[in-house]
């Protein structure tokens, strides 16, 4: 039996008017483009081979949306178990950024599937903050443990 796969992300933060903000992502690509709810996500990706998982999440965040990682601090947030099996490991920081204007990387899929059509995607197609409230009806059900520590986390300050 092969290891579950990992990932690792960053969650960016914010409060406006007293109101805990966070910045999710929508995957990209046609198998997500008319899928909402419990399909966002914390920015991340898997680890490239020895990578520490604390530098994956600021590669992936860059990534993902075209911006430097916040420098921090850095609040662990642990780590969930997807359905899949894949563990994501997170960290929040706060920040603030325009979300409509974030760009990711591509990646290439064969679309329609066995059409031999190599097209780019990319790998989020966009980026929004949402309340905690409304982040936990979009984001995979999973994640929704991220969210609960990172309010827990900041009650605590």
């Amino acid at each position: 039996m092969g290891r579950a796969k990992q990932s690792a992300g960053l969650l960016l933060y914010r409060v406006r008017d007293g109101v805990l903000e966070v910045l999710l992502a929508h995957p990209g690509g046609p198998l997500f483009a008319r899928k909402d709810a419990g399909t966002w996500t914390v920015p991340k990706g898997e680890p490239n081979a020895d990578e520490a998982l604390e530098a994956c999440a600021g590669r992936e965040f860059s990534e993902e949306t075209g911006l430097p990682a916040p420098p921090g601090p850095w609040l662990a947030l642990g780590e969930v178990q997807q359905r899949g099996g894949k563990r994501v490991h997170a960290w929040a920081v706060a920040g603030d950024c325009d979300s409509g204007a974030l760009r990711s990387n591509t990646f290439e899929l064969e679309w329609p599937p066995k059409s031999g059509r190599i097209q780019s995607y990319p790998e989020v197609d966009r980026f929004e903050f949402f309340t905690l409230p409304a982040a936990r009806d979009k984001i995979n059900p999973a994640q929704i443990e991220l969210l609960e520590r990172l309010h827990a986390a900041l009650q605590r300050k």
